[in-house]
């Protein structure tokens, strides 16, 4: 493979809760599920690209993001799976798919998000991905993505391979594509296949009448536990029989298509992939389905940070700030870092970086990443206060708290036009090098530095802080934490101290 798998479709939030049903509720007949644990994930075209990164793929999902909380949440799931996200915008909100289970199976599904909302359009990146892809996969939901002008029009330019999940609900597949898979019911209902004659037959029917409309060189309907049929040009169709396997099928159906496209990508013939794609899926389901499949990091993805330190502070607040500058043709400005210790230094940066654009969004640190970059005694502010003396700056915006080490996630989410980096990076070969600046370029942004108030470190009043105390150089009777700290920022802005 010498470009990344691409898949383009649209994404989900899927969410399963576990529990238990011992009663029914006192004023309906309806069992009363008492929740035991939950798990978030990415679904639709998002878990095909997590399969595919979980196989060991250079995976690029191309997919609309809502400016919302749960758009947030599947930018932090598909960072943790290794995805990468080229997110385009998104009217409306992030759809939802809950499912209440009871000791493993289904007992409801709860679907919100409304109707699709209308996809933005595509950067010049996201067109040079396709292009230069090993192989594309389009998982189609039918929520918008896959119709899009543009993005149909680099699907059949690309020379990869390119599978083509269909829904019954999407547009018909581009021209040309290797290997359209739809199950047994979509290919019926899709192809308008009259009832009659055998199931074998029926499918054949369904896969050939789609083969010619979509000028396909192959389809293969899944059939369940039963495998799949594949048909080719003028050829007798091909059976491929399942394994047995019994268990949860949820997301099977995406394990087949992301199997048989990494197979394409590495130069499998069609058939092969396909005999690859009903194995693994066969597996899947065997082993647990989407409940043990799941890559580890994606599961141990911790809850959304929730502070309650206003309306200004979270995805919720940061997403209405984005959007509604969106909607004015405004400019979306973004910086990040610990803020461990606001200082005069912070500040400026902060005021700079709000006079590039209309808005202001600060990515902070949680308490855990900071630990993480700084060792166990940083921070010295816990997030909940940081977040709150941020936000209660004037050129500030909004807040947005992220877990992770670096705000990759929370930048393909938030999307901003500029991300602001404080500092002297000039010596060190400009702000082209800041790894940022790769991120950005997916959707068109740009990455700039202001200058650094010199004379301002926060590991520095810290350090003056805690070598001072009890010293001859900091006063004994000063026992107050508040006080401390500004006699610290006195000392060390007195000696330039960096």
């Amino acid at each position: 493979m010498t470009g990344p798998v691409v898949v383009l479709g649209d994404t989900l939030l899927d969410r399963d809760v576990e529990g238990l049903v011992n009663r029914l509720c006192p004023d309906s007949p309806v069992p009363v599920l008492d929740e035991t644990s939950s798990v978030d994930r990415p679904g639709g075209a998002g878990l095909a690209a997590v399969f595919a990164a979980a196989q060991g793929a250079e995976v690029a999902l191309v997919t609309a993001v809502a400016d919302d909380a749960g758009g947030a949440r599947l930018g932090t799931l598909l960072a943790a799976a290794g995805v990468r996200l080229y997110a385009l915008p998104l009217a409306g909100a992030t759809p939802e798919k809950v499912r209440l289970r009871v000791r493993g199976r289904v007992l409801l599904r709860h679907d919100r998000g409304g109707a699709a909302g209308v996809p933005g359009q595509p950067s010049d990146a996201v067109l040079r991905l396709i292009a230069d892809a090993s192989a594309v996969l389009v998982s189609d939901y039918g929520r918008g993505v896959a119709g899009h002008p543009a993005l149909r029009a680099a699907l059949a330019a690309t020379r990869a391979p390119v599978v083509w999940d269909p829904h019954p609900r999407g547009p018909a597949a581009v021209p040309g594509v290797h290997l359209a898979t739809p199950n047994e019911p979509e290919a019926r209902d899709l192809a308008k296949t009259p009832p009659g004659g055998s199931r074998l037959a029926a499918a054949s029917r369904s896969a050939q009448a789609l083969r010619r409309r979509w000028q396909a060189r192959a389809v293969a309907v899944t059939l369940g536990g039963d495998g799949a049929l594949l048909c080719h040009a003028g050829s007798t169709p091909l059976v491929v029989p399942a394994p047995p396997a019994e268990g949860d099928t949820c997301g099977a159906g995406d394990r087949f298509a992301s199997t048989a496209t990494l197979a394409l990508a590495r130069g499998a013939l069609v058939s092969e992939a396909v005999q690859e794609a009903v194995a693994q899926a066969s597996a899947y389901v065997a082993g647990g389905g989407v409940a043990s499949a799941l890559p580890a990091p994606v599961r141990a993805v911790a809850p959304a940070v929730v502070t309650g330190g206003g309306d200004r502070i979270g995805a919720g607040a940061a997403g209405e700030v984005v959007a509604r500058v969106r909607a004015a043709g405004g400019t979306v400005v973004a910086t990040g870092g610990c803020f461990d210790l606001l200082h005069a230094g912070h500040v400026a940066t902060l005021q700079a970086a709000r006079q590039l654009g209309d808005c202001l969004v600060v990515c902070l640190n949680s308490d855990a990443s900071v630990s993480g970059l700084k060792g166990p005694e940083r921070p010295v502010v816990p997030q909940g206060d940081r977040g709150r003396l941020l936000a209660a700056l004037g050129c500030v915006d909004a807040v947005l708290i992220f877990d992770e080490p670096t705000p990759e996630a929370a930048l393909s989410w938030l999307r901003p036009d500029i991300w602001v980096k404080g500092g002297d990076y000039a010596s060190g070969g400009g702000a082209e090098t800041l790894p940022e600046s790769e991120i950005l370029a997916r959707w068109g942004g740009h990455t700039v530095v202001v200058p650094y108030l010199d004379g301002r470190s926060t590991t520095d009043m810290i350090a003056a802080a805690r070598a001072g105390r009890g010293s001859a150089g900091w006063p004994a009777a000063a026992v107050d934490p508040a006080e401390a700290v500004a006699q610290a920022v006195a000392r060390s802005t007195a000696k330039g101290a960096r």
